[in-house]
């Protein structure tokens, strides 16, 4: 039996997929995420979908043999370990909400193990909603099931205390108090009662920070050979006991980053309070109601594009969103692409015909600043607030400051940046894709990998000039994000509304 052409054609592309943990994207012929999944081995769990041994309608159920069979296209991301894959395809799910997918589209969370640190003595707690301050926080983690095991496990150890009572060093009450059962049994040092200094107390919580912050790997091996020993002069029992808490603390390393994982529905922080604790930070009199965003996104000076996102009141205006191929600039130079960007899209500002955001940031750090600074000079006009935020350190560079302004991770303000940084992130490296995936058609087509795109049919209308499908806000590849066909034409220089930029011209077929 002839293989069916759309099968041939992903079967060849998965053949490109990556043999690595990842997430994979299911899309129709519209470009319509259809399904989300993870896997260990992308290339190999992709391609089970289209083995002609596979028998999707016995082994998954009729809805994912259906979708497989209404399936043009696949996309993935590449992750680290599988534990990131897990959680990407988490946020993916809830986020774009595909047809197919019928777990993790509910509002639930992966859990945090949360550490008090704003108390006097500070309490551990595995939690769906943390305190929005005065806390450490450590995940998100993939089993809260487990992360309990291992709390009860280290809490043998280092003897903290996982109760709500509010304990204060000044009371005196305390010595009046009753401690709980923990406290007999030795797995807290009862701070409710006065059992503990506060002194004492806060060094058994660094210890345990300090543990969270390690490999862990000298701890485990110390458990093992413990367990073992014990299994041999016949302490079974004793041996059982070790064998759980490490599978417990093991079960540490099932966990993401708080920055990198974030959990939107977990932070929700209303944008007014953002605004207005970003005026306080930038020592402006009134909270900025526009604020736009500025990115890059290349691959070693490759389809380099540049994006802008706009945010009014906190939140995304999608038609104020700017997208710019860059075409000044050759090689791999960010400052050079920065200074571009910005003097097409705020030329026009400077020339009274449209008028400034309250604040422009940029994704970066003090060169992405000055770059974008000098942009502002050479058109000899007076610049808005110019701000750039790096990553990692999450340092906000202003143009009063020498130094940065360090904020908590849980500061109104930083969120709020963190969102427009990473909206413009998002919405540059989307463009850039499309770019990518476009010129590796091309070679394709020349290499007689693929067929050549079809000419459009007479009478057919191109679409009307103007911005790109919006992107949603929170990372979505769904039907509002859909890139263009691959065989839909040229892809516009720059897309906008006038008069941001002159009429964009044609990419040459």
């Amino acid at each position: 039996m002839p293989i069916e052409p759309r099968v041939a054609a992903l079967r060849d592309r998965i053949t490109r997929f990556p043999k690595s943990p990842g997430v994979y994207l299911m899309k129709d012929a519209a470009g319509v995420v259809l399904y989300v999944g993870k896997a260990k081995d992308l290339r190999t769990r992709v391609a089970s979908y289209f083995q002609d041994s596979a028998d999707l309608l016995s082994t998954r159920g009729p809805e994912i043999a259906h979708m497989a069979a209404k399936v043009v296209d696949i996309d993935f991301l590449e992750c680290e370990t599988e534990v990131d894959a897990l959680l990407q395809e988490n946020r993916l799910i809830k986020d774009i909400q595909p047809q197919y997918n019928e777990r993790l589209r509910d509002d639930k969370s992966f859990p945090y193990l949360e550490i008090t640190t704003g108390d006097d003595f500070p309490g551990v707690f595995v939690t769906r909603k943390p305190r929005p301050s005065g806390s450490r926080l450590y995940g998100p983690f993939t089993s809260a099931g487990g992360l309990r095991d291992a709390v009860n496990a280290l809490q043998k150890v280092f003897r903290f205390r996982t109760c709500e009572l509010d304990i204060r060093e000044d009371d005196p009450k305390r010595r009046f108090f009753r401690p709980c059962l923990l406290y007999s049994i030795n797995q807290c040092t009862a701070p409710c009662a006065d059992k503990v200094s506060r002194a004492d107390y806060l060094r058994d919580i660094d210890r345990l920070k300090r543990f969270l912050g390690s490999k862990r790997s000298i701890v485990l091996r110390q458990m093992q050979k413990e367990m073992e020993q014990a299994a041999a002069e016949l302490r079974f029992e004793e041996a059982a006991a070790l064998r759980d808490r490490i599978k417990a603390i093991d079960s540490l390393s099932l966990s993401g980053d708080v920055d990198e994982h974030v959990q939107p529905e977990v932070f929700f922080i209303d944008p007014r309070t953002g605004l207005e604790r970003l005026a306080r930070v930038l020592e402006v009199e009134q909270a900025p109601r526009i604020i736009e965003g500025i990115d890059i996104a290349n691959l070693q000076g490759g389809e380099s594009v540049g994006s802008l996102v706009c945010f009014i009141d906190g939140v995304p205006l999608k038609r104020g969103y700017r997208r710019f191929r860059i075409r000044g600039v050759e090689g791999q130079d960010d400052y050079a692409m920065i200074r571009e960007v910005v003097t097409r899209r705020y030329r026009h500002a400077g020339e009274g015909e449209e008028l400034y955001p309250d604040v422009v940031l940029v994704d970066g750090g003090l060169g992405q600043l000055h770059a974008a600074m000098a942009a502002f000079g050479e058109m000899f006009i007076r610049p808005p607030m110019v701000v750039s935020l790096a990553k990692r350190e999450e340092e906000l560079y202003t143009q009063a400051r020498e130094r940065p302004i360090r904020l908590p991770r849980n500061d109104p303000a930083l969120r709020l940046l963190q969102h427009v940084r990473d909206e413009a992130h998002r919405f540059a490296q989307h463009y850039h894709h499309i770019l990518r995936r476009r010129k590796l058609f091309d070679e394709d087509v020349a290499a007689g990998r693929r067929p050549p795109r079809p000419r459009r049919r007479s009478g057919v209308k191109p679409a009307p000039p103007g911005p790109a499908p919006d992107a949603d806000s929170t990372g979505s590849i769904g039907a509002t994000d859909a890139e263009p066909p691959i065989d839909g034409g040229a892809i516009d220089d720059v897309q906008h509304h006038p008069p941001f930029d002159d009429p964009p011209p044609r990419d040459p077929e």
